[in-house]
């Protein structure tokens, strides 16, 4: 029996509602999982998770290994009670960190430097499979290449190929029965690529796949026959991840093509430079117009922050440096991406979701 399960509730065109089982408890999808890189959402706490209602934080693998260390956090029992955190947890594999830092690579692994102290480490994908092992999330991603977009076509031939080749020796290093693993899609935006990535990762039999390399540059244009090319050819009955990607278009745009779950930092970097998501679009709190504003972020929005708090006093507080603004904000962004995702929900249920799709183009698109 496989660590995860999704059972497909409703489904309204390509989307769909359903619940993924895991070996440690279930999530509802279409779901969001904020970002806890260094093991906390910024400026939130793990009882904040669990008063907004989060399903499943992510932690960055990359930035926990080098501190506390894999090790640490084996001691104290494994990511979530590290935390303190009761609900589900997912690691990435690290990869997007360390492609970013100009690493060497060839086709055993990749070496690079500590972002920290400048110290040489290396990633094979056994050993990412070994350090997400010992972190203990519920559910860890495989070693891929994530190449930036554009590049050659030539670049994202070789990392197409070491993402395959990896994610099978990943699958064969996998040891823990109670943690799920998934796969991961990559090819660019030639949809052949993107095609064969999902028939060679799905051929492996992972717990579910995630959608890796959109969202680094590209428009949302070219991302999405890219996105609808994998998923044509990823299992039916698994979780289907799109990684990265968080504005409000493309969450409800990927939603219709049929994926369950996403994350993002978009949310809670908004929400330090003082942007906030609405229903009717970003606003700036920092704006001279909002001075004087009694306005709650949102009108719509039920969160703590819109229940107590205005625009006038949010943008003092910015104002004046005070850090309980980032703080305020990043919760009620968080909070409202949780929200649209249970109206995607619940419009796949009830089968009106293009014209809530429509409604949130209008504004977001």
């Amino acid at each position: 029996m496989r660590a995860v399960h999704l059972e497909v509730e409703a489904t309204d065109g390509a989307a769909r509602a359903g619940t993924a089982t895991t070996g440690r408890g279930t999530y509802r999808t279409p779901c969001f999982m904020p970002v806890g890189t260094r093991g906390a959402i910024k400026h939130l706490s793990a009882a904040d998770y669990e008063r907004l209602g989060a399903q499943i934080v992510l932690g960055n693998t990359y930035h926990l290994m080098l501190r506390p260390g894999a090790e640490v956090i084996a001691h104290f029992g494994g990511l979530g009670r590290f935390a303190g955190w009761d609900g589900l947890t997912l690691t990435d594999s690290g990869g997007f960190q360390v492609f970013s830092l100009d690493p060497i690579v060839d086709d055993d692994g990749v070496t690079f430097r500590s972002t920290y102290d400048g110290s040489v480490h290396r990633f094979t994908p056994e050993s990412a499979v070994a350090v997400q092992e010992a972190i203990g999330a519920d559910i860890q991603m495989v070693l891929d290449v994530c190449p930036p977009l554009p590049s050659p076509p030539e670049v994202i031939r070789v990392a197409f190929d070491r993402t395959s080749a990896w994610a099978a020796r990943a699958r064969a290093a996998h040891r823990r029965s109670d943690q799920s693993l998934f796969g991961i899609v990559q090819g660019g935006l030639d949809e052949s690529l993107r095609a064969e990535s999902a028939r060679r990762t799905a051929e492996l039999g992972f717990d579910g796949y995630g959608i890796g390399g959109l969202s680094v540059g590209e428009t949302r244009e070219e991302m999405l026959p890219a996105l609808a090319a994998a998923i044509e050819h990823l299992p039916a009955d698994r979780p289907r991840y799109l990684m990265g990607v968080g504005d409000p278009a493309s969450l409800v745009e990927a939603v219709a093509l049929g994926v369950d779950q996403f994350d993002c930092v978009l949310q809670t970097r908004l929400g330090r430079h003082g942007s906030a998501l609405t229903s009717q679009g970003r606003v700036q709190l920092k704006a001279a117009r909002e001075a004087r504003s009694d306005e709650p972020i949102d009108p719509t929005c039920s969160c703590e922050v819109c229940r107590r708090h205005s625009r006038g006093y949010l943008r003092h507080l910015f104002q004046v440096g005070e850090p309980t603004a980032s703080r305020l904000v990043s919760i009620h962004n968080v909070a409202w991406t949780f929200a649209l995702m249970d109206r995607m929900r619940a419009a796949i249920v009830a089968g009106t979701f293009d014209q809530l799709r429509r409604e949130v183009l209008a504004r977001w698109g």
